[in-house]
């Protein structure tokens, strides 16, 4: 009786307790609910003074930057989930025009691309939305979100008051806000804010286009929604509109203070919001993977919610540039990589990073109740066994036209988007060894005299010709042309593909001088979609044709098998260049040079039981991809999966600094065209010449730092011209620079004119000053100043104090 009453009063006592804890729950459900149904009823978000207001409730807009195209669409909620964990109250997000109308009138808001929808699930998860439609993204993307078939007129003016270019601008706007207006806060949706157009201030100063294009914004959305516009502290003013918001972008480590120092001057009541902080950086071909300290990030998004300062976390997560869809950078051609990994607290496949558990803490201190717990990733990773690649074409059966004794054309003039192209003729007789010249090459070509590999020419080196043998009168000359992501930044985003100006042979003989310049071709036209992989494959399997007319450049296909799938990571390294195609979804680009070795396939993508892979390789795979029968025969060409992404492995073959003793100048006996000191801080300072100088190599030598060490940094260097103004960079590349940092990251001299305030030039911290970097401009010059911009960080690390500047 005794054990009997005693196990009643434990029952009892355990009820007691339980109650409370149910009761708790039961009202932070009913919380949550509520929260969720006020997100469903027409709201109101506006600007007010020194803050935004949520229903007229003061509101710091903690964003996570994501974009849905860079996600497979079974794996959105999932991301939305982990920005929601992580702290943040908004999702910002680009629309991409090229991505929803891929063909001139033909729109898609379906799948992947069914933008309405993810808005829909950030709604559902207590997240609102920043649209960002641009019609210009950057990004990153494919010409920065730009359709290709606006190339198809040659005479467009891209980002400028163009007829077509803002016909086609509006249509686009107003396809878009169809699906997504009615999800605006006035409508009960999540949509709180619309940005116009993206950093123009980097492109051009034009604010009746500006004026423009918000209107055509503004008459999509309505006068309800808030808009916005967002650039540089450098420059926001130039194009800034007085009826819009201002934001500023700026990276890790930025002098916050600094970079809202002319904004607070100009309007004392704004909100002030960074939309676009940058969590990490973005890879390019070639070079290292880039990484930014997670220490600097933490504390920036620290500092900005001290001080009631808005954000978007750029990228909060990265993804994937699936497919063709990765973009390339500018001045010069520097393509980026398939993986948008970007260093940012999600990776690539949705997994946590130190980066988003210390991001985690800070945004924890500045949430009234215990964020989310982490959701678990929706599938594991899993490893799968080599597979053999035992079907093959040759990549000439991908041709799907052929266009015969034509002049040189583009892939636009063609219709094509993306893909390849061969361009063949005959030759002429030529006795002697001949230079072969591209004019110009877009973007990466091999050569073949009938079918003998003579060799490439490749638009990322700069590179135009290369050396022909003596050929006989009929020999037919070849030339594979692979075409990688147009230019998404700057004023090179008109970016033709194929051959685009003239081919020319130039040689001498008999004692003169003769140049050939190559007028009939036979063109034929390589769409890089699965369709035309599967045709090939197809073709080759049907008729019997397996050789060789482009050196083992061509399709492969295996299959393999699985009893569960999950992610995994195709090991590209020991193939050469080209896309993969995984069940009918393109991966993305690979290219044997780095640093991404890997492609990530989503789980969601393969299936139980029989799965097909296609690697179209414009190059071939490396003799280390095949395997060898026992009386050494060669095989098919293996592909093997790793269990891990591989994003930081360079393959090159010459070093990336630009420290040949043979391209330094001896300046010993050189009179500069200027020297001095430079102030200490951040911002902009000018150098202004005595007499205008001519010459094609201006050269910035550092004799001494701010700091008193030997570190120099610096963050973009302009030339300015005969009358004063800025001179173009598009053909600038570094001729000499004696030291560049590449162990701490990609520090390299090139980045003194990429267009981007936030890298820098830095040279190795053990070298001794004085520091020199030469620019070759290109062509001859007349050159009146120089403007120097040192880093962008509280104090400006590596800052230059005494200076010389020469021109030769």
């Amino acid at each position: 009786m005794k054990l009997k009453n005693s196990l009643v009063t434990l029952l009892v006592v355990a009820l007691a307790c339980l109650v409370p804890v149910q009761a708790d729950a039961k009202r932070k459900r009913a919380k949550a609910a509520v929260k969720t149904a006020q997100m469903n009823v027409p709201g109101e978000f506006a600007v007010g003074k020194n803050t935004f207001l949520l229903n007229g409730e003061p509101f710091v807009v903690k964003a996570a930057e994501v974009h849905y195209p860079r996600i497979p669409r079974p794996y959105w909620e999932h991301r939305i989930k982990m920005c929601k964990s992580l702290g943040m109250n908004t999702l910002c997000i680009y629309a991409f025009w090229n991505y929803h109308e891929q063909q001139e009138g033909v729109f898609n808001f379906s799948d992947n691309a069914d933008i309405a929808e993810f808005c829909r699930l950030a709604q559902k998860n207590g997240m609102y939305v920043i649209v960002r439609p641009g019609p210009y993204a950057c990004a990153e993307w494919e010409m920065g979100g730009l359709p290709w078939w606006l190339l198809k007129k040659k005479d467009i003016r891209l980002r400028e008051q163009d007829p077509y270019f803002m016909e086609r601008a509006k249509i686009f706007e107003e396809k878009l806000a169809e699906q997504l207006r009615p999800l605006a806060i006035e409508n009960g949706g999540p949509i709180i804010m619309v940005q116009v157009e993206n950093e123009y201030g980097s492109y051009g100063e034009d604010k009746p286009y500006m004026s423009a294009m918000r209107d055509i914004v503004r008459g999509a959305w309505g006068e309800k929604m808030t808009l916005f516009q967002c650039d540089w502290s450098s420059n926001f003013w130039k194009n800034g509109l007085d009826d819009l918001l201002w934001t500023m972008n700026f990276g890790t480590g930025a002098n916050i203070d600094k970079q809202f120092e002319r904004v607070k001057e100009m309007r004392p009541e704004t909100p002030l919001m960074c939309s676009e902080f940058w969590s990490g950086w973005f890879d390019k071909w070639g070079a290292r993977h880039e990484t930014r300290p997670a220490k600097d990030m933490v504390e920036g998004i620290d500092e900005m919610l001290s001080k009631n300062i808005s954000f978007s976390l750029y990228m909060t997560h990265g993804g994937t540039s699936f497919g063709h869809w990765a973009g390339a950078n500018s001045p010069g051609f520097a393509p980026d990589v398939t993986s948008y990994d970007y260093d940012a607290p999600i990776n690539e496949y949705g997994a946590t990073t130190e980066k988003y558990f210390k991001l985690r803490e800070v945004l924890q201190k500045y949430s009234k109740e215990p964020l989310p717990a982490t959701p678990r990733r929706p599938a594991d990773i899993i490893s799968i066994p080599a597979i053999e690649l035992t079907e093959r074409a040759d990549i000439l059966l991908g041709a799907d036209s052929l266009v015969m004794d034509s002049p040189l054309r583009t892939m636009e003039d063609l219709d094509m988007g993306w893909g390849s192209m061969i361009y063949m003729t005959t030759l002429p007789e030529i006795e002697t060894e001949s230079v072969l010249t591209l004019n110009d090459c877009h973007d990466f070509a091999q050569v073949f005299i009938d079918t003998v590999y003579i060799g490439k020419i490749d638009r990322v080196r700069n590179e135009q010709s290369l050396r022909l043998p003596a050929v006989k009168k009929g020999q037919e000359l070849k030339i594979l042309i692979e075409a990688m992501g147009r230019i998404n930044f700057g004023r090179a985003i008109k970016d033709y593909k194929g051959i685009t100006r003239s081919v020319t042979i130039s040689t001498e003989q008999d004692g003169y001088e003769l140049t050939f310049d190559l007028k009939r071709w036979n063109i034929f036209t390589i769409p890089d979609d699965y369709q035309t992989a599967v045709r090939a494959l197809e073709t080759a399997k049907r008729d019997s044709l397996t050789g060789s007319a482009f050196r083992g450049s061509g399709y492969y296909r295996g299959y393999f098998d699985l009893r569960r799938t999950g992610d995994t990571f195709l090991n590209m390294e020991v193939f050469g260049k080209g896309q993969v195609y995984v069940n009918g979804h393109p991966v993305g680009r690979f290219w044997s040079v780095g640093p991404q070795q890997t492609l990530y396939v989503p789980g969601c993508w393969l299936k139980r039981g029989r799965n097909e892979v296609i690697v179209l390789d414009v190059v071939g795979p490396s003799i280390n991809a095949y395997y060898f029968s026992k009386d050494g025969k060669r095989l098919s060409p293996r592909l093997s999966a790793l269990n891990h992404p591989e994003i930081d492995k360079l393959n090159l073959e010459k070093s990336r600094t630009h420290n040949q003793p043979g391209d330094k100048p001896d300046l010993n006996s050189a009179t500069p065209v200027a020297e001095g000191q430079f102030a200490a801080g951040n911002g902009w300072q000018t150098v202004r010449f005595a007499a205008p100088q001519t010459g094609r190599y201006i050269a910035l030598q550092a004799l001494s730092t701010q700091s008193g060490d030997s570190e120099v940094a610096v963050a973009e260097l302009y030339a300015l011209g005969a009358d004063g103004s800025r001179i173009s960079r598009e053909p600038w590349t570094v001729k000499y620079a004696d030291s560049e940092d590449i162990l701490r990251g990609n520090n390299t001299a090139d980045k003194t004119f990429d267009l981007q305030e936030s890298t820098y030039w830095r040279t190795d911290k053990t070298s001794a000053l004085p520091h020199m970097v030469v620019i070759d401009l290109g062509s001859s010059q007349t050159l009146t100043g120089l403007e120097y911009l040192p880093r962008a960080e509280q104090g400006a690390p590596g800052g230059i104090l005494g200076y010389k500047v020469f021109v030769y």
